[in-house]
């Protein structure tokens, strides 16, 4: 189990150095590490979490010394009255500068950049029964591959899932209309479409979810929209249904949290995104085990472990793909999956000979497990200008994006199957019931790859 770090290193206090008090926390080291290597960011933005109480005007008084201001409240209360803030700062402003003023104030308790992610895929080609969806199969299937996620095997048993499970896709948006997804797509039953926002969640007519790269509830808006929809196909695409492909969790309901946009997606919005979802699990009692994270990039970010470790608190696993730099995730960190949160699970990418992909990073700390990522075959959209003409497609695509959805929807299955357990304890089973791989040994945490057979 990953340890969770407290001490907070000081930086060298050296001529025009990035140089952050001893006592400050959010890690600063790891922000100055990430600027160092050019990690992208939203420029003229900071997240700056305020000491709980911190009056508007004191803020304001701050921020004045680096031209700024408050843009929007991100996090308010829970459990340490946290206030985490959006603020801008003037252009003519260097950003270490700007986080070195921020954070030397008594009532600042941290200051990072508004980091940038991508998603962890890359495109490939153009399904159960003709050996295409080799991610499913396991040794006793038909057709078979040992280096398969199992889930063929758990279906052929009777057990394809339960409509009562939930799943978070924190992505892109996804085609809601898919003709394989269409009737696994969440709608709210506590808010409908009438212009209020009757659950008094912040988010009006969050019909399917909320889109919070545009910020309103259109979670699917063109052929942009693929990777999320390739990665929701994956784990919850309708089995049984002679149509195109089948998800790990045949009858889940997905709801979706788009925070990627054309240009990516910022620490800002996945933060709301993350604390959304969990928002919508303990305030409405679902049944939902985990969320599916198939992105990242950016540096260490204190706010955005926070908020992955406020959805630990309401028992759901984050389950993150470890990246695909084909790098050590020891020696270069990859986030998010590199946090040392206990209810991450790092997922790293096998093809289907049992290999660890070539473009797939691991870790012998940071890389929790292995699951088929090589030529994954799920639902897309058809390319179209006009979202009107979009037709449901399918595709090949390949990245530890496409690894990650197989062990969420294995976590849905668990649930389903052992109800009433902690997040914890499905993290144990997931990783106990996992099999032995070579390619994989030293290579993660565990040493093995995903097998919902076992």
């Amino acid at each position: 189990m990953k340890s969770k770090l407290l001490l907070v290193s000081l930086l060298a206090a050296a001529a025009g150095s990035f140089c952050l008090d001893a006592s400050a926390a959010g890690r600063p080291e790891l922000i100055k590490a990430g600027l160092d290597a050019q990690r992208p960011y939203i420029t003229g933005e900071l997240l700056v979490q305020f000491k709980a109480g911190t009056a508007a005007a004191d803020k304001a008084a701050l921020l004045r010394q680096v031209g700024g201001s408050v843009q929007q409240n991100l996090v308010r209360g829970g459990r340490g009255q946290l206030d985490l803030d959006r603020v801008s700062y003037a252009g003519n402003v260097a950003i270490e500068t700007a986080i070195r003023l921020l954070q030397a104030s008594p009532r600042v308790d941290f200051v990072e950049p508004n980091w940038v992610y991508q998603h962890d895929a890359v495109s490939n080609d153009p399904y159960y029964l003709d050996g295409s969806l080799y991610g499913m199969y396991g040794d006793a299937t038909t057709p078979a591959n040992i280096y398969g996620s199992g889930a063929g095997e758990a279906w052929a048993a009777g057990t394809t899932c339960s409509n009562k499970m939930i799943v978070g896709v924190i992505d892109e948006g996804a085609m809601y209309t898919h003709e394989d997804l269409a009737a696994n797509f969440w709608t709210n039953p506590y808010d409908p479409v009438d212009g209020i926002d009757n659950d008094g969640n912040g988010y009006v007519d969050d019909i399917h979810g909320w889109d919070f790269a545009g910020n309103d509830n259109s979670t699917f808006d063109g052929s942009g929209d693929d990777h999320g929809t390739h990665v929701s196909g994956t784990i919850a695409a309708v089995g049984g249904n002679g149509i195109g492909v089948a998800g790990v969790c045949w009858k889940a309901k997905i709801i979706s949290a788009k925070f990627l946009g054309k240009k990516g997606g910022t620490t800002a919005n996945a933060i709301l995104a993350i604390d959304y979802l969990s928002d919508l699990k303990t305030r409405h009692a679902l049944q939902m085990p985990a969320l599916n994270n198939s992105w990242g990039g950016g540096a260490f970010s204190q706010a955005l472990q926070d908020a992955i470790d406020r959805a630990g608190a309401a028992e759901i696993l984050f389950i993150a793909a470890a990246g695909n730099d084909g790098v050590d995730g020891d020696v270069s960190p990859h986030y998010p999956s590199s946090y040392d949160s206990p209810t991450i699970v790092s997922v790293a990418s096998i093809d289907s000979s049992g290999a660890l992909s070539s473009f797939s990073n691991y870790g012998a700390i940071s890389v929790d497990i292995g699951a088929p990522g090589s030529g994954i075959v799920s639902t897309v959209p058809s390319k179209a200008v006009d979202v009107s003409k979009i037709k449901s497609k399918y595709a090949s695509y390949s990245g530890t994006s496409m690894a990650t959805p197989h062990v969420t929807g294995a976590v849905l299955m668990l649930s389903y199957l052992k109800p009433g357990k902690t997040a914890l304890q499905l993290k144990d089973m997931l990783i106990a019931k996992g099999t032995p791989t070579a390619s994989l040994d030293g290579k993660t945490t565990s040493g093995k790859r995903l097998n919902l057979g076992n």
